[in-house]
Parts: structure tokens; C-alpha cells; sequence
């Protein structure tokens, strides 16, 4: 039986964003192929970040690397990172130790039966990252014209004045979460009991609860 490790990312850590489809879909995936997974690593940063400053990334090349592992599954490319050259660099580590990487959406295995490289898919992959680079690229692009633009018409960014909530406007709206924090209550299960982000709550403990 072949095994493989998961790897999952995603750029935020609010609790709009979290890595749990990503890593059943795979599990799923590994199932309906018969490949063992030894190892699930996930990770809450933006893909734009070079490996060196994405620790669990490197933690999970390592583990591949050394514990002779045989496939690392993604659910798409851009999880690797939003670089070109960050993704052939995680490649080409990987490659090096006859790990293929599969990516789900794209339905494919960087590696052939025999350990080498597929020059065609190779070839996909390098196209698609760049795609997503330049697409990158141009959504910043879009983003900081629209600003200026916006500017240059007379409109000012930030918060309306008024809009930011005092520290005791926010003591009054959030008592009770500030009242079941200092009881001990876990943030997750304050978040549940209040229907509130688990963001939110984490934000309310650093501003009021002492440590």
C-alpha cells in the first residue's frame, strides 16, 4: 500500500476559513484509491509567504522527505503557494526524494509509475502556477487603481469617524463573553454559545482578559 500525507492551507485563520474540506476530500480520495495516509499538516497563511517563513509547509516537506513517503496530496496548486518559484522550489524537493504530489482539482500526479518526472504535466503545472501568479498580480493591480481612483475623487479610506466602538461600548455589548472567559470557558465553546466568530471572542480575550 502506497502511503501519503496531507498537506492543507489556507490563508486566513478566521473562522470563515478553516482546512476541513480540503483535508476530507483528500481523505476520501485516499480511500477510494487504497493509499495509507501517515500524516495530515495544515496550516492557517497566506501562500504568498516563501517557504522559510511557513514553518509547517517545511515541517511537511521534511516529514516527506525522510519518512519515505510516497505521495503528498493537495486539493489544488496554489495550496503549495502563490509563486511560481515557491512551487517549483516545493517540487522540486520533493522530486529529489521520489514523492509525487497529486492535485485533485487538476486530477493528476507530478510523478510517473516509474519516479520520473511526467514532462507534460510538468510542463501543466509550471503554466498553471505562473497563470495564478499573473492573475495574482492583477487583482493587486485592480485593487490599488480603484484606491487611487477613489482618492483622486475625493474619497478617504479607513473607518467612518465614529464608526470604532470604545473599549467600554465593546465591555457592554461583549459581558458575557468576557464573563465566561474569565470562568474558563474554552473560546471555541464561547464562540458556539454566543453565535459569534471564534475571531471575535480571541480578539475580546486579548483586549480584556489579563493574562
Amino acid at each position: 500500500m502506497k502511503t501519503a500525507v496531507i498537506y492543507a492551507r489556507v490563508s486566513s485563520s478566521n473562522d470563515r476559513q478553516d482546512t476541513s474540506r480540503q483535508i476530507e476530500d483528500l481523505k476520501k480520495y485516499a480511500i477510494s484509491q487504497d493509499i495509507e495516509i501517515v500524516n495530515i499538516f495544515q496550516e492557517h497563511i497566506s501562500g504568498a509567504k516563501k517557504i522559510e517563513e511557513r514553518q509547517v509547509l517545511g515541517e511537511c516537506l521534511e516529514y516527506c522527505k525522510h519518512e519515505s513517503v510516497n505521495i503528498l496530496l493537495l486539493s489544488e496548486l496554489s495550496r503549495l503557494g502563490r509563486s511560481t518559484l515557491q512551487v517549483l522550489r516545493s517540487l522540486d524537493i520533493l522530486h529529489e526524494s521520489k514523492v509525487s504530489v497529486y492535485i485533485q482539482n487538476l486530477g493528476l500526479y507530478t510523478l510517473q509509475p516509474n519516479g520520473e518526472v511526467n514532462p507534460i504535466e510538468s510542463i501543466m503545472v509550471t503554466v498553471l502556477a505562473e497563470m495564478a501568479n499573473i492573475e495574482r498580480s492583477n487583482i493587486q493591480y485592480r485593487l490599488n487603481s480603484g484606491r487611487a481612483n477613489y482618492i483622486a475623487k475625493g474619497g478617504k479610506l479607513g473607518r467612518k469617524t465614529g464608526s470604532t466602538k470604545t473599549d467600554d461600548k465593546k465591555k457592554e455589548e461583549y459581558k458575557e463573553v468576557i464573563a465566561l472567559l474569565r470562568k474558563g470557558y474554552s473560546i471555541r465553546n464561547i464562540a458556539k454559545l454566543q453565535s459569534i466568530g471564534i475571531s471575535t471572542v480571541q480578539r475580546i480575550k486579548n483586549q480584556f482578559i489579563k493574562p
